[in-house]
Order: C-alpha cells, then structure tokens, then sequence
C-alpha cells in the first residue's frame, strides 16, 4: 500500500531528490515567518533553529493540507518539514538577504569548512496513522574551495546563492566551489534521505511504501 509523502517546502532541490529516490511527493508551501519563529523559541544554536523550523513548517502545513489539498488521498497523507542553516564562526547562516551579503559570506567560507544542519519534522496526518510527530537533524561538513573574488563575484551574479542556505548549493553551479563534505550529502541538497527513513520508519511507515508506483 502506498503512503504519500507531502512535502511543506518550496524547495526545488528538495522536491527533486525525493522524486529521484522514487517518491511523488505532494507539495504544500508553508506560510511561517523563519525569524518571527526563532525569535519565539529563543534558539541561538544552528541545530536548534534548523529543527525548529522544521517543526513550525510541517505542522503549519499539517494544520492546512485537507482545505488546500482537494485531491489529497482520502487516507490522508505524512507531512514533512525541512529547514537547512550553515554555522560558520559560531554563526547561524541561513539565506543571504541580497548579492553584498552573499559576496561577504563567500569572501569568508572560501578555502574553509562549515557545517551545514537539516532540520526534518514528520507529522502523521493518516487517518488510521500513529499520530507521531518526530524530527531530527542531519549535520554535514562542507568543505569550500578557495574561489577567487572573481568567481565569487561572478557566481553572486547568477542569482543562485540568494536562494540557498549557506548561500551555495552542491547539485548546481556552487557544485565546482565545493572540495567535498563529510556526512550524507542529500542533507546538503536539503534533505536526508537515511534520516528520513529513520523517521517513517518510526511512524510505522516502510520505506518502500513511499515509492511511487510503476505503471
């Protein structure tokens, strides 16, 4: 029997990576304000402000998902949030806020290592599901070239760092500015695909339930 995944992100990469591990996810973009959200908590530490986001994301969805969602299976569905920060310097990264912010932080990440954390929040809203509620983080370290002021400025100028924790990506153009990482790299992409099944799996779900099936 197959469970749907919904996906409370507007997160291409994300999105891609799940397809590509076989599933067909549905997607509910949440509406939670990030900085209103830390602020509320009061977290300071990376893993914390990305699992706490995370949770806001997916219960916000989780809350939404059958008046937004039509079409949605009748069963109901397992909602998943995601929210990924760089700690760099005792800092917490996460998009920069214009291409001067973006330039500044890739003129300090260059030739130096940070640790890119993925929050992931799971809310079973099945209808004979567990009812669970679990996240966890992945954490990476991310291994940075040493890019010229010239490649810095010239990749800032794509665009693509503006929509990035940590302003890079490993699955795009930033793919050639990263010398390697240490920890699962689709937690990079934004989403861990062994942790996810560790929280599925807590919530009574195979794996391979996920998969999409094949025609």
């Amino acid at each position: 029997m197959t469970t749907t995944l919904l996906l409370a992100s507007a997160s291409p990469a994300r999105l891609a990576t799940l397809r590509a591990a076989g599933l067909a996810p549905l997607v509910l973009v949440s509406g939670v304000d990030e900085p209103a959200e830390v602020a509320r908590y009061g977290v300071t530490d990376a893993e914390d402000v990305a699992l706490v986001l995370a949770k806001a994301k997916a219960e916000d969805v989780a809350a939404r998902w059958e008046e937004e969602l039509p079409d949605a299976p009748e069963d109901g569905v397992l909602v998943l949030g995601c929210d990924s920060v760089l700690a760099l310097d005792g800092q917490v990264h996460g998009k920069p806020a214009d291409a001067a912010e973006a330039v500044a932080r890739w003129r300090s990440m260059r030739g130096r290592s940070g640790v890119l954390h993925t929050g992931h929040w799971l809310v079973d809203a099945r209808e004979d599901g567990s009812g669970a509620t679990l996240g966890a983080v992945a954490s990476t370290t991310v291994h940075f070239a040493d890019l010229s002021d010239a490649e810095v400025e010239a990749y800032v100028a794509t665009g693509e760092p503006l929509h990035v924790a940590g302003a890079f990506t490993l699955d795009g153009l930033g793919g050639a500015f990263v010398r390697g990482v240490e920890g699962d790299p689709h937690s990079v992409v934004g989403v861990s695909l062994p942790l996810l099944r560790d929280l599925v799996g807590e919530a009574g779900v195979a794996w391979t339930d996920l998969w999409a099936p094949t025609s």
